[in-house]
């Protein structure tokens, strides 16, 4: 196996582990600044305000698109198994 085999499956795995955590990220820190621009519009500084807006947020986002998410997982695996042969040379 070559550096350059290992380079290509790294890259792989970082662009599937970044493709795949970018929405649920991205709405989390939507729900997150829509809530601090609340919280300083109306001077309301409890800490815990944030939470539970953002768990609801992020369990509606992996219903959504949780399986798009897992067959973005599946479909990198898969290419990675299906190719093990050249790498174990």
């Amino acid at each position: 196996m070559a550096i350059e085999d290992v380079t290509q499956i790294i890259g792989d795995a970082l662009f599937t582990i970044l493709k795949t955590a970018l929405p649920v990220l991205l709405v989390s820190l939507c729900v997150g600044l829509i809530v601090s621009i609340f919280q300083t519009v109306t001077s309301i500084q409890e800490q815990t305000l944030t939470f539970v807006p953002k768990v609801i947020a992020i369990f509606l986002t992996l219903t959504l698109i949780g399986n798009w998410m897992l067959n973005n997982i599946l479909t990198y695996i898969d290419g990675l198994w299906g190719n093990f042969a050249v790498y174990i040379r």
